[in-house]
């Protein structure tokens, strides 16, 4: 196995313990191990290193206190946060876990079904994303980190499962819009070209607008139309969002002032805001999320409806849709390169 980082300072907090940082750590120790396998007894092990470098007691780590869970406890709780996981994703789901839940086991992909490649593809892209050195301390300094042309990779290739999620998640058709974009267009090239099957309003640059806007921080736009050609229908702007930051990048605010610089007539039909970010989070941060930002696609979502586009896009628009396919293979290539230069 590459050696992790288990950084149980932040995954017990003074308030609060973050049994999902606890459970991104099991997956990505079974990612990266050789035998693609990891024992929940490697929380144990891992905080008991940590307790010896802070020249702690190990007994006293392990016995806790009211405010905190002592290592059983921890252990149990990442276990349950992927049980959960595995429960909502079904065969999605990236990994087996065993029969007594105290071994986790990676499944290998591409496979022969279209959804189980496209769903664990997405998976694996948002924990490999929600872990980045800028956002979590697991990968930091291991083998495993992506470099910064693997990490461009990765944000590329969430933009088309982002894509795809939206689209499914209205049952339309949906397009990449965020720079650069897959087909090298220019902004109001692009828009014109997604408005031509919109057909609600007409692009058309204001007085005042950006010269050279990239994306107006709109990465995705999804619509379902109805056959009677009228407005009134599911128009979606997105954000995706993979940084640290990602709360502050809500575009619910910014919506308007996107239909008044880039339209003449404006679209009647209101857009809905979403936004779509590799992360899993509590309920309350979820909750909190969707009132700033809107409807909400985070990472066990982006995996169950990056997966229905399988079948919606044989009769729908999504761009981007293939990509999806080169990114398992490129998972696939990347973690063989990885675990294979640890040997």
């Amino acid at each position: 196995m590459i050696r992790l980082y288990f950084p149980i300072d932040e995954i017990v907090g003074r308030n609060t313990v973050n049994y999902d940082m606890a459970a991104d750590f099991l997956e990505l120790a079974a990612f990266s191990s050789v035998t693609k396998t990891a024992s929940t007894s490697v929380i144990a092990n891992e905080a008991s290193i940590g307790a010896l470098d802070d020249h702690v007691s190990v007994s006293d780590e392990m016995e806790g206190n009211d405010e905190q869970p002592n290592i059983e406890d921890l252990i149990l709780g990442a276990a349950h946060c992927l049980i959960q996981r595995r429960h909502i994703l079904n065969d999605l789901y990236p990994f087996k876990i065993g029969p007594n839940g105290d071994i986790l086991e990676y499944r290998s992909f591409p496979c022969a079904d279209q959804q189980r490649t496209i769903g664990r593809a997405a998976y694996m892209l948002g924990l490999l994303l929600s872990n980045l050195r800028a956002i979590s301390p697991i990968l930091d300094g291991s083998a495993l980190h992506p470099n910064e042309r693997q990490e461009r990779e990765l944000r590329r290739f969430f933009q088309y499962f982002a894509t795809a999620a939206v689209a499914a998640d209205i049952g339309g058709d949906a397009w990449s819009f965020g720079f650069p974009r897959p087909d090298g267009s220019g902004f109001l090239e692009k828009l014109s070209e997604i408005w031509k099957k919109i057909g609600d309003g007409t692009v058309q640059r204001q007085p005042g607008a950006p010269t050279q806007p990239k994306d107006d921080q709109v990465d995705v736009f999804a619509a379902r139309r109805h056959k009677d050609d009228l407005p009134g229908f599911l128009v979606v702007a997105a954000q995706v969002a993979t940084g640290r930051d990602y709360r502050d990048k809500s575009i619910k605010g910014h919506i308007d002032a996107f239909r008044k610089r880039w339209y003449l007539p404006q679209p009647v039909t209101e857009f809905v805001a979403y936004m779509v970010v590799p992360f899993v989070m509590d309920r309350d941060m979820f909750i909190d999320t969707v009132r700033l930002a809107g409807n909400l696609l985070h990472r066990t979502r982006v995996t169950m409806r990056a997966a229905e586009a399988a079948d919606l896009h044989r009769h729908r628009i999504i761009e981007g849709y293939e990509s999806m396919f080169e990114a398992a293979r490129w998972i696939a290539h990347y973690r063989e390169e990885k675990t294979s230069s640890w040997q």
